[in-house]
């Protein structure tokens, strides 16, 4: 074979690299994204959020709020059709993973997530300007949040959409979320937040397996009986406007110290955490 049919045939690759160079293709899609990187996918979607229609936002949240109401509704079928038992309260909790699981896939504008998305471009960049574009945002989020958890609750008490058969797991549920002392619903509100928070940072990593973080996460908020703002304004909602509930407790005992510990679980704890972890790899 003259000399240079060999070279030429030697610089061409051959099956079997073609086969290695395909294989390490598919190994570096298939590698974990490191926590600098899903760092930066959230605080660019950070970004994105902070600079979106103050409008959207609000028609975003008020459609999350709406839509959390079916966390509430599923649990209370779960609740009318299965048999007392100890394993019915694991799977009767399985109904709460319905709401977040249609706003968080649908991307609509849920209160609890941007206690990590948006935090996160502040502590890239701190300063008064990005402060003020979070904690409008946050405020035109969590008021939306709330005006639909109210119009659902309304129309759950008064539409004669919902079955009778319903209305009593509904209103047993609304009244067990919203009893706990202050204290105690600051105490639950934190791992509520933390597992939010955690969803968020997986989210990116997680491809096909979203559907299932999601459940299995929001269902751990449900059946640790942990308490959530938005899913539990529903309940609360549902119970003022049909004048089981002061107002005085509703935002004293329930709502500011739901908030708070979702808050604290949420920015305090989990995103602080993950800012500590990614600071010095994110400097070099």
């Amino acid at each position: 074979m003259p000399v240079h049919d060999h070279l030429s045939r030697s610089k061409r690759p051959d099956g079997h690299e073609l086969g290695r160079q395909e294989e390490q293709e598919e190994i570096k899609e298939a590698s974990k994204l490191s926590p600098v990187t899903i760092y930066e996918v959230i605080r660019l979607d950070g970004e994105e959020e902070l600079s979106r229609n103050k409008l959207s936002l609000m028609w975003s949240g008020i459609s999350a709020g709406l839509l959390m109401s079916l966390s509430v509704l599923g649990e209370a079928i779960f609740r009318t059709y299965l048999p007392e038992s100890p394993a019915s309260y694991l799977i009767e909790n399985l109904g709460y993973s319905l709401g977040f699981l249609v706003v968080i896939v649908g991307r609509m504008q849920l209160f609890t997530e941007n206690t990590m998305t948006t935090v996160l471009p502040v502590l890239d960049r701190p300063g008064w300007r990005v402060l003020g574009q979070t904690a409008t945002l946050w405020s035109i989020v969590l008021v939306a949040n709330v005006i639909g958890a109210f119009v659902v609750a309304w129309f759950i008490a008064y539409s004669g959409a919902i079955d009778d058969r319903f209305m009593g797991a509904l209103m047993h549920l609304s009244r067990h979320a919203v009893e706990n002392p202050a204290a105690l619903g600051f105490a639950k509100g934190i791992p509520a937040g933390v597992l939010v928070a955690g969803i968020v940072w997986m989210l990116p990593q997680a491809k096909d397996a979203s559907v299932m973080i999601i459940i299995i996460f929001t269902w751990l908020i449900a059946a640790g009986d942990f308490t959530h703002i938005i899913a539990g304004s529903v309940e609360m909602a549902l119970l003022l406007v049909t004048g089981n509930l002061a107002v005085q407790p509703a935002v004293f005992s329930f709502f500011l110290p739901v908030l708070a510990g979702n808050v604290i679980g949420g920015t305090a704890i989990f995103t602080m955490l993950i800012y500590g972890q990614t600071r010095r790899d994110r400097e070099h």
